[in-house]
């Protein structure tokens, strides 16, 4: 260590880093978000300020607000906010690579020597005069592994090594030397300049002492004036060294600013230091250096040494910090989680819209083994809100084809599936915020008794009510009469709605169109005031006049009824081959994606795999289908077009007006009624024309017989 007076060589002490957490998750976001695999160097700001005790020198901090905010404005700096006295800026530039191979190949010595032609050119052309922070400069190199959350880095401080090195003259606690009156006057001068929000945080200054023995601080600016005055002058600066005998490492680049600036050989220094927010002149150094340089060393074209790498434990090698320990766990879920979605739109998808998917409500009917399944799929794409409607409970069956069950939810009778599905889900990503509701839904075909109706009404608004408050509905039940209400209620509400259903050995998928009225494609559920006012506009066809898409119910030609009594054990379950329900989940979920993303949604015309005619807009998820079929024991699968029938049972202009008029009792009447909806729809009459027609024609096929037997 430097002794006072001892004419050594000036030491200073390094400058030491902090890295704050959130500095790392700004940084992950930015790269997930924004960056991608561009890794161009990202401008940064760092943070210190003047020693505050005197055993403990303060670091270089980087914060969140160290970076670029991760917002699409133009503006690629951080924020300086300046006036902060315990924040004095620091620019710097940050390099993160792609990988740990790329970081362990940048050229840092390279690296260094540019940070320091910077400062070493803001000398030259005054700008370190007129705007003292950029002085001092950091660089940082790093690589952010966030698989596993681990970060290595390596921070650098440019310092210009002056040539040959300054020797100390004279190095001692600032209160032995000044005088009594000039340690007031210059402890009063500094704490005014650092209440001062205009000076706060300007880190390098002048101290000017009168042969009164009254002190002034002044900019760096103010140096020839100063001089003229013929008084006691000092550099100034904060110092976050504590050390007693060395200063701190921003004199380097202060005496290398005084030395080619103003070309004075004799320095005296004030290594400002604070106790309590205020002046401690005993904490605080004053020095006197000598600096003596190479002749031309003083021309910008000749660039000095560069220094400044950090040491870690004394030692030339990067540092790493691994946040997955101190992280709470839901929210590491969830980064792990997004994970997969973020990397997708660095090269694949960079138009995947990710709020959409994170705002998206959704509502599931039925939790059994395509419920499970979606659920599942809904997740990896990211949605969060997740709706289960059931009323069934865990069979000892379920839980090897249902993929949300286990053992100990067959037990005791069995746990309801709404229940125990939104338990598993959340043991599975704790982020989710699932709902599990416990309802059978009303079916046609199913009557009810008067005492029962004022319940099944009840479950009528309730099954309205979800379905208002979701943006998307799958319909995942095993029987065709429960998925007739949610669809005529979705086909009034105009709602995304996806059916995905299973026999043996074959699937199906599809979209159902929008509903029977002219509205602008909207997520959203729309209000019950603009849905009435839609009465006027039903319609079998879209806003553009393009043919709507018909629903499940839209090819059938008979009333939706009793699927469930008088069958046998294998009728009575759903007996499928394994493999298919994970197939037409998936394809479900991908199928909603498909509709989210493109530019008309749920208005979207049908697309069909090879065909010329579709593919209209060029959509990174390829074609949006109407219907998907598939067949294992041929392993096909093929995309159909189907339009909505004027005589649907759930989707019709008709229905859904007879529903809007008469309401609950509408409902009622084509739960006790199977052949209600038939009467209503038209399809009775179209049988018995039928059928009357098929008679017609066996009466000419007699005669025509009886006449060839005449001949």
């Amino acid at each position: 260590m430097a002794k006072q007076g001892s004419g050594s060589i000036l030491q200073f002490a390094p400058l030491q880093s902090s890295v704050d957490e959130g500095f790392w998750h700004r940084l992950s976001s930015l790269k997930l978000n924004k960056f991608g695999i561009d890794d161009s160097p990202i401008p940064i700001s760092g943070f210190y300020a003047p020693c505050s005790h005197p055993q403990v020198s303060n670091h270089l901090t980087l914060l969140a607000e160290s970076l670029p905010s991760d917002s699409n404005d133009e503006s690629t700096m951080p924020p300086v906010i300046r006036g902060n006295r315990n924040r004095c800026s620091v620019p710097g530039i940050l390099y993160n690579t792609n990988t740990m191979e790329g970081f362990h190949a940048l050229y840092k010595q390279g690296l260094l020597k540019a940070e320091a032609m910077k400062i070493w050119e803001d000398i030259h052309s005054g700008k370190a005069v007129e705007d003292c922070a950029v002085l001092s400069r950091v660089l940082l190199i790093s690589f952010a592994d966030l698989k596993k959350w681990n970060f290595h880095y390596w921070f650098a401080f440019p310092a210009l090594a002056l040539d040959p090195s300054a020797t100390l003259v004279d190095l001692r606690p600032a209160s032995q030397w000044f005088t009594l009156e000039e340690a007031e006057s210059v402890s009063a001068a500094c704490n005014e300049w650092r209440n001062s929000s205009v000076t706060a945080d300007v880190p390098f200054f002048l101290v000017s002492i009168d042969s009164d023995s009254h002190a002034a601080v002044k900019h760096l600016k103010d140096l020839e004036a100063c001089q003229r005055d013929g008084q006691k002058l000092l550099f100034a600066f904060y110092d976050p060294c504590h050390l007693p005998n060395n200063p701190g490492w921003p004199l380097r680049n202060f005496l290398a600013l005084i030395s080619a600036r103003w070309n004075l050989k004799t320095v005296r220094f004030l290594c400002y230091r604070e106790n309590r927010g205020f002046a401690d002149l005993n904490l605080s150094l004053v020095g006197e250096a000598l600096i003596t340089v190479q002749q031309g060393w003083r021309e910008q074209q000749c660039v000095p040494n560069a220094v400044g790498w950090e040491l870690n434990k004394g030692r030339k090698v990067p540092r790493c910090i691994n946040l997955a320990k101190s992280m709470d766990p839901t929210r590491l879920a969830i980064s792990a989680a997004d994970l997969n979605l973020k990397l997708m739109r660095w090269r694949a998808l960079p138009s995947l819209n990710l709020e959409i998917l994170f705002s998206l409500k959704c509502l599931l009917l039925g939790a059994g083994t395509l419920g499970c399944q979606v659920a599942r799929m809904l997740m990896a794409w990211g949605v969060r809100k997740i709706t289960l409607l059931d009323n069934g409970r865990v069979a000892m069956s379920n839980p090897l084809r249902q993929s949300l069950y286990t053992l100990d939810d067959c037990l005791n009778g069995g746990d309801f599936k709404a229940t125990a599905a939104v338990r598993s889900l959340q043991r599975i990503f704790p982020a989710v915020e699932a709902e599990g509701i416990v309802m059978a839904i009303p079916m046609p075909g199913h009557p009810v008794s008067s005492q029962e109706e004022k319940s099944v009404l009840e479950d009528c608004k309730r099954l309205n009510d979800l379905i208002d408050s979701h943006d998307v509905i799958f319909l995942l039940t095993d029987t065709r009469e429960s998925r007739w209400l949610p669809t005529l209620l979705c086909a009034n509400s105009n709602k995304i709605t996806i059916t995905a259903a299973l026999g043996f050995d074959s699937f199906l998928v599809m979209r159902h169109g929008p509903g029977p009225f002219n509205s602008i494609p909207n997520l959203k559920a729309e209000t019950e005031n603009s849905l009435a006012a839609g009465m006027d506009n039903l319609a079998l066809t879209n806003t553009d006049g393009q043919h709507r898409l018909g629903c499940y119910f839209c090819n059938d030609v008979v009333a939706p009824t009793d699927s469930t009594s008088n069958r046998t054990l294998d009728q009575q379950c759903t007996v499928t081959r394994p493999g298919l329900a994970p197939i037409a989940s998936a394809l479900a979920v991908e199928l909603l994606v498909g509709i989210l993303h493109h530019p008309n949604g749920i208005f979207a015309e049908a697309e069909i795999a090879n065909s010329s005619s579709g593919g209209n807009f060029e959509l990174p998820l390829g074609i949006l289908p109407h219907q998907i079929r598939g067949s294992l024991p041929h392993f096909q699968q093929m995309t159909l077009l189907g339009h909505s029938s004027n005589s649907c049972t759930a989707c019709c202009s008709t229905v859904v007006s007879e529903y809007r008029k008469r309401g609950m009792q509408f409902i009622l009447q084509a739960i006790n009624h199977p052949t209600y909806l038939e009467d209503v729809t038209g399809l009775t009459e179209l049988m018995r024309s039928a059928n009357s027609f098929q008679l017609d024609w066996d009466d000419d096929i007699e005669v025509a017989d009886d006449e060839c037997v005449e001949l």
